[in-house]
């Protein structure tokens, strides 16, 4: 039955543009002809009296009236809707930035007048260099970090079917654009917007996936390549495996609080996101391998690329006859090719914890970058710079920035889980210790090259310790990038991270006498008490001599952490005391 007129109501919309009110009416009508199609004209007339009784101030009889069935029904049709018009209006935004970009430059663009600008304006005595400059953006390092919010994540083939909605609003061009629309309300319709049950944690890592997916697709490569571009203005070449943008995940390793993750899970939550990083990765690589048709019969290539394309083709004899028989004169679509077989081969190894095996897969980041990097020089020296500088760099520059791994993992637990296990292994008494004696016997513990026995601890003490084997374990068998943080939370004193380094020692995580230190450790300051005393905690660590030696193994660089939920809930209910 058609629908003359659709209860929702674009002039609800905040923004008085003429294209998102369309959009937004297109959205809401097509969303009516879908309640009628799925449901029957009763429940669109149910709508349309909701929001007429609501607008001129009642409406409470008629929802009392309700049926609990008509209300879930009811709650859908205005949940569908809100979903459809904050689509538009994300797609509208991203339209007005693109043209306040065009017309006035991005926020990349501004942000490098400003540094010109000042740069420029120098005055005696504040002076600086242009070597100070470049040491300054070398050292640029932004990472978002993804935390598991389940109470508020939205299902995957929820976002996946508002994604076809924006990229339909896209193509306005396309005459079939409002069948697909309909098509994809519809299925919006008939999808379960509720989980069945509570998200486990691989579900929450899974949901996380979706948009780093998104991210190193779409997003990171031009962001990345603009920002190149850009610093080019103040003199600088940003190398190509630089890496001031990378990504952060708890999911998977936050046990603060949540008994349900355990070092299986965080193992399982790693070799899913590394699953989905390779994935990701060969996709873009196939994207290469067509692009990349460069023959050798028009121009050259370098003779470090032929040696290693010959090198991969003896070392994967898997390699398809029919790519070898039509490309035989195209070594970048041969050496991409190459990079697609070990990328499998790494997944594959992965899957089966098998080990790595040079020249077959990929042992971490860095070899894979090596690879293209090696494209792209001999781009360079055969008149192909602009093909070096186009997709095959941002294809690197994506990389530099996800690595094999997709994002970082941070472990975190909580500082009396460590106190917890220590007081089973160390001498009797310990736990009733004060901060500031316990924090001798632990630096005694961290500097002794003799291990603590591990076999007598109880279940939750073997659980922390197991946490720390996995730590070790998957760094051995992903690389460094994979774990690089332990978070301490409810950091009271500077003992409370040092017990967490004695723990990493016992796994192998540490070893100050063979000068390893696999990860460095971060206090998590949470309360009043500790954000005020942050100064006193950190002057304890890192003027201590043994722990002072850990953070050199680290780059010289102690990670510090404030809490923001606790620390906020903690003045607060001080001011109301």
């Amino acid at each position: 039955m058609p629908v003359t007129q659709s209860p929702f109501d674009a002039n609800n919309i905040a923004s008085d543009d003429a294209i998102l009110r369309s959009d937004v009416r297109k959205l809401g009508d097509l969303l009516g002809q879908s309640l009628v199609r799925q449901e029957g004209q009763a429940l669109l007339d149910l709508v349309e009296s909701v929001r007429k009784a609501v607008r001129e101030g009642g409406g409470i009889e008629l929802l009392e009236k309700l049926s609990v069935e008509d209300s879930v029904q009811l709650v859908r049709a205005f949940s569908t809707y809100f979903h459809l018009a904050n689509v538009a209006e994300q797609v509208h935004r991203a339209r007005v930035l693109a043209q306040s970009r065009a017309a006035g430059g991005s926020w990349l663009s501004r942000a490098i007048d400003k540094i010109e600008a000042a740069y420029k304006a120098q005055t005696p005595g504040h002076e600086f260099t242009h070597q100070q400059l470049e040491a300054w953006i070398s050292e640029l390092m932004v990472r978002p970090v993804f935390t598991a919010h389940p109470t508020e994540a939205a299902r995957r083939s929820i976002l996946n079917k508002l994604g076809e909605v924006a990229k339909l609003l896209d193509q306005d061009l396309d005459p079939r654009q409002n069948e697909r629309l309909a098509e994809t309300v519809d299925l919006l319709w008939q999808t379960d917007e509720l989980r069945l049950d509570r998200p486990e944690p691989l579900d929450e890592a899974m949901n996380a996936l979706y948009y780093l997916d998104d991210l190193a697709r779409n997003t990171v490569p031009e962001v990345l390549n603009d920002f190149a571009r850009e610093l080019k203005r103040l003199d600088i070449d940003l190398p190509v495996q630089a890496r001031p943008l990378t990504f952060g995940t708890w999911i998977g390793g936050d046990r603060d609080g949540n008994p349900n993750i355990t070092a299986q899970v965080t193992e399982d939550a790693v070799i899913l996101q590394v699953g989905h990083a390779i994935r990701t990765t060969i996709a873009a690589m196939d994207q290469l391998r067509q692009m990349l048709s460069v023959s050798t019969r028009i121009v050259g290539a370098t003779s470090e690329l032929s040696a290693s394309v010959e090198k991969d083709l003896k070392k994967i004899p898997e390699f398809e006859e029919r790519f070898l028989r039509l490309n035989q004169q195209e070594p970048y679509r041969l050496k991409a090719t190459a990079i697609v077989h070990r990328l499998a081969f790494t997944r594959n190894r992965h899957a089966a914890g098998a080990p790595h095996v040079p020249g077959r897969d990929y042992a971490n980041s860095a070899e894979l970058i090596a690879d293209l990097t090696l494209m792209r020089d001999s781009l360079f020296a055969h008149r192909g710079e602009l093909i070096a500088t186009g997709l095959l760099e941002r294809t690197i520059r994506s990389v530099a920035a996800f690595g094999l791994t997709h994002a970082t993992l941070d472990i975190r637990e909580h500082s009396d889980a460590h106190h917890n296990l220590l007081k089973q292994v160390l001498p009797s008494g310990y736990i009733e210790l004060s901060h500031s004696e316990k924090f001798p016997v632990l630096i005694k513990e961290l500097g002794s090259s003799a291990p603590f026995a591990t076999a007598a601890l109880d279940a939750a003490g073997k659980k922390t310790f197991d946490t720390f084997k996995a730590i070790n374990d998957l760094i051995q068998r992903f690389g460094p990038e994979v774990i690089e943080t332990y978070i301490v939370s409810m950091t009271k004193g500077a003992d409370d991270l040092i017990a967490a380094t004695v723990i990493g020692k016992a796994a192998g995580l540490v070893d100050l006498d063979k000068k390893v230190a696999k990860i460095g450790f971060a206090p998590l300051l949470e309360t009043v008490a500790e954000l005020r005393s942050a100064g006193e905690i950190l002057e304890k660590l890192l003027s201590d001599p043994t722990y002072r030696s850990l953070v050199k193994l680290r780059g010289d660089v102690q990670e510090v952490m404030l809490g923001y939920s606790d620390s906020n809930k903690d003045p607060g209910s001080e001011t109301r005391s």
